[in-house]
């Protein structure tokens, strides 16, 4: 696998601790999204795919140990993939999830067909990729996608590095749909919700939810 200092990071101790710190049961994980948004993901998710048939196929880049497809799992979605870099998650994600399809690998390199997926989504990892990289990232999103792309990541008008636990260039906020269509113009905005967080200590921060189609 490539590595890169993004890479790198999530791989090691900091990714783990991560890990460890976002391991919620499915009770845990609705009240967080209310607390923060006012719905719960599934909530959100119904709004964007909920048109699409249950046997569509959705792979999530960078899952960690599943907690997003274990929402599309409650939505009754069944034909259901993640890639993940940190194998710690991984192995961690198999008690949390069964008839789930989890790889160790990386964004660059997606070991898919093309136009394998009805859906391919991320959920907080572009936020992630160093800007530069972002390209690659998009290209082979766009390539294993048969239909749609569905993102909900941090948002700014301008990429912006964002200072993480002490750490530099480890976090950007960005508008990530519009980048994406830049890159790819047969890309269509088909839905986007801007998502401003209501607790009190992340008042002024907003994260957005997208959805893409291919024309």
């Amino acid at each position: 696998m490539e590595q890169t200092k993004q890479i790198n990071f999530w791989q090691g101790d900091f990714g783990r601790e991560y890990t460890d710190r976002n391991t919620f049961d499915p009770i845990a994980w609705d009240n967080y999204y209310l607390n923060m948004y006012g719905k719960t993901k599934p909530q959100l998710n119904e709004e964007f795919i909920g048109h699409l048939p249950k046997d569509a196929r959705i792979l999530e880049i960078g899952c960690n140990i599943g907690l997003q497809l274990r929402g599309f799992q409650q939505q009754g979605f069944t034909n259901l993939y993640g890639i993940e870099i940190q194998w710690y998650a991984v192995e961690k994600s198999k008690s949390l999830l069964q008839h789930v399809n989890i790889l160790q690998g990386s964004a660059f390199d997606l070991p898919f067909k093309d136009n394998y997926f009805d859906l391919v989504c991320t959920h907080g990892v572009l936020i992630h990729i160093s800007p530069t990289d972002l390209p690659r990232v998009f290209a082979e999103m766009n390539r294993v996608s048969k239909q749609y792309i569905m993102g909900m990541e941090y948002y700014a008008s301008q990429v912006t590095n964002i200072n993480y636990r002490g750490n530099t260039d480890y976090l950007w906020k960005a508008d990530y749909s519009q980048l994406m269509q830049q890159q790819y113009p047969n890309l269509h905005l088909q839905k986007q919700v801007m998502l401003p967080y209501l607790s009190e200590t992340e008042k002024g921060n907003t994260d957005y939810m997208y959805l893409l189609e291919k024309k």
